[in-house]
């Protein structure tokens, strides 16, 4: 008897084995999408909506185009760029926003950025020399 429940127990052990050796592996997949096309920019946090004027210092653009923020930023290693948070709604701003696919005005409000961000939205403070 004894002999036939350990027989009973490797035939179960090999059997899953061979189960377990026939299951694809894992696999785990993030589609971000697009990045939005907001004319001054998106916040760095999910659902990326679209920044209001004015949030953004003029090291995020180049050529007039968002150089980028948050899973789809492609500027340089230690990049660092000057944020307004008077127009963060994480901050209590509570304006108008853009539209993805809107065009920005013709005369850009004066910027008056307070701090720094790298381009995933920590803040940044330079180091002291």
């Amino acid at each position: 008897m004894r002999a036939l429940k350990i027989f009973g127990l490797m035939t179960a052990v090999v059997g899953l084995f061979f189960i377990s050796g026939r299951q694809a592996p894992a696999q785990v997949s993030v589609n971000i999408g697009m990045a939005p096309v907001c004319p001054y920019g998106y916040y760095e946090d999910p659902p990326y909506n679209c920044a209001p004027d004015g949030y953004y210092g003029p090291e995020w653009f180049t050529g007039g185009v968002f150089i980028g923020a948050g899973p789809w930023f492609h500027g340089p290693h230690d990049f660092h760029g000057h944020v307004d948070h008077a127009y963060d709604y994480r901050h209590g701003y509570h304006g108008a926003y853009p539209h993805p696919g809107d065009h920005p005005v013709e005369h850009r409000q004066e910027f008056h950025g307070k701090e720094m961000h790298d381009a995933h939205g920590h803040e940044y403070h330079e180091p002291h020399r």
